[in-house]
This record gives C-alpha cells, sequence and structure tokens, in this order.
C-alpha cells in the first residue's frame, strides 16, 4: 500500500500565511516518484492561492462538501462544483463536523457525503474515530465499527479503490495526547479485520487507513512503521516546516 499523508489546515490561514509556508514545503526533495501519496486539505476560500503556492507533486483536498448535487443550499459546496474546480480530494467525516455542537453531522449524513462525493469522481479520506469518554468504556472498537458500517452500506465494493480511511482517536487531537505506537497498530488492525468481513479481504488487503491524532516529526517514524499503519491525517503540523519530515516518514514505512 503506498503511504499517504494528508494534511488539514482546518480553518486556518490567510493568503501570506499560505504563500509562506507552501515556500517552506518547497524545500523539501521531490516526491512525485517515491512511494509516498501528500494530499493538503485547504479551506475552500484559498483553494485557487493554495493550488498557485503548492509544489505540484502534491495534491489539493478540500475539508467538506454538501451531501448531494447544488441548488438552493446557500453556504454550500458540491461535490459537482468541486470535481469542476480540479480539486481531486475532499475530507469528509472529520470529528470537529461529528462532534462540534454547532455541526453534529451523523454517521448517517457523513455516509452519504462519502457515496456522493464517490459518485462524482472525487477521492475521499473517510474519518472515524472515539472520544475519551468512548476509549475509556472500551467502546473504541463499537464505535469505529457503527461509523465504518455507516458508509460501507452505502459503497460498492469498487468505491473503495478511491477512499482512504483516517483513524483519529478524537481524545488525541490537539491535546498533544497520542496513542502510542501500539495503540494506534491495534485500532488500526481491528479497522482492517472488520473491512476483511464486511466489505471484502481484497478491499482490506488494499484500503490505506491513516493515523490521525497529534503527529508530529517526533512520532512520525514510529507510529508509521507499524504494519497496519498506512500514513496519517496531520493537523496543527501541516501548517509547520515540520510537515515535511512527517511526509519523510514513508521511508521508514
Amino acid at each position: 500500500r503506498k503511504f499517504f499523508v494528508g494534511g488539514n489546515w482546518k480553518c486556518n490561514g490567510t493568503r501570506d500565511s499560505i504563500t509562506q509556508i507552501c515556500a517552506e514545503f518547497a524545500k523539501g526533495p521531490s516526491v512525485a516518484d517515491a512511494d509516498v501519496e501528500v494530499v493538503i486539505g485547504v479551506p475552500f476560500v484559498h483553494v485557487d492561492h493554495a493550488r498557485a503556492a503548492l509544489r505540484k507533486d502534491w495534491q489539493l483536498a478540500v475539508q467538506n462538501c454538501w451531501i448531494g448535487k447544488g441548488g438552493a443550499f446557500t453556504g454550500e459546496i458540491s461535490a459537482e462544483m468541486i470535481k469542476d474546480s480540479g480539486i481531486p480530494w475532499v475530507i469528509l467525516g472529520h470529528s470537529e463536523r461529528r462532534h462540534l455542537p454547532e455541526l453534529k453531522e451523523s454517521d448517517e449524513t457523513v455516509a452519504v457525503k462519502v457515496a456522493y462525493a464517490l459518485s462524482q469522481g472525487l477521492k475521499v479520506m473517510a474519518c472515524i474515530g472515539e472520544l475519551l469518554a468512548e476509549r475509556e468504556a472500551g467502546k473504541t472498537q463499537e464505535v469505529n465499527e457503527r461509523q465504518l458500517k455507516a458508509i460501507a452500506a452505502k459503497l460498492k465494493e469498487d468505491d473503495w479503490k478511491n477512499v482512504v480511511i483516517a483513524y483519529e482517536p478524537v481524545w488525541a487531537i490537539g491535546t498533544g495526547k497520542v496513542a502510542t505506537p501500539d495503540q494506534a497498530q491495534e485500532v488500526h488492525e481491528q479497522v482492517r479485520a472488520w473491512v476483511a468481513a464486511n466489505v471484502s479481504a481484497e478491499v482490506a488487503a488494499n484500503v490505506r487507513i491513516l493515523y490521525g491524532g497529534s503527529v508530529t516529526a517526533g512520532n512520525c517514524k514510529e507510529i508509521g512503521g507499524k504494519p497496519d499503519v498506512d500514513g496519517f491525517l496531520v493537523g496543527g503540523a501541516s501548517l509547520k516546516p515540520e510537515f515535511l519530515q512527517i511526509v519523510d516518514a514513508y521511508k521508514s514505512a
């Protein structure tokens, strides 16, 4: 499985700051022929500026889309618009979309979005993961499987070639807490086993499962070296020059 490093800028950035960080990113060696795929999730309003500034061997994603076709849905962005803009990837089901009280996207909403985006030719980073209270209650696997089940119910087996799964322990996002490499591997192994049992062995063998919880230059090599960890979805560190070191972790995979 080709290593995958996603960056999620979330609701951050100005034209100047994007110009500056993209200049830093340009200092890293080319990955055009390397065994790694790098995709940066940018705010909608900065897509064209980021595309012009970002190195060409990395790709762009947006961080959300509407559940279906465009129309009278003020403020929303449809998958067709994203595709028309030449953006190949979209991040869906991020824990902040699922859990922020102002948003509260359900498993069903996320699943509908994933299926529709795929139907329009986009590739999807589909996020799953448990809250701290759920982990402490021993419900990590139950939560992940519930979220995966909703998505899998709406996909054909062939759709999975355009999906990467991002496992985000919500308690480790932006908190500085990180799942240990062994904890990450345990959950990734469980996710892959669920896909094998409920989608197919072939999809399970090929689907990339990313770890997304306070990944840094300091911990990326050890986590990325685990057999079922196929890369990362990186938040805060994707806005810093150290992101280049995280991309470089593919060499230790």
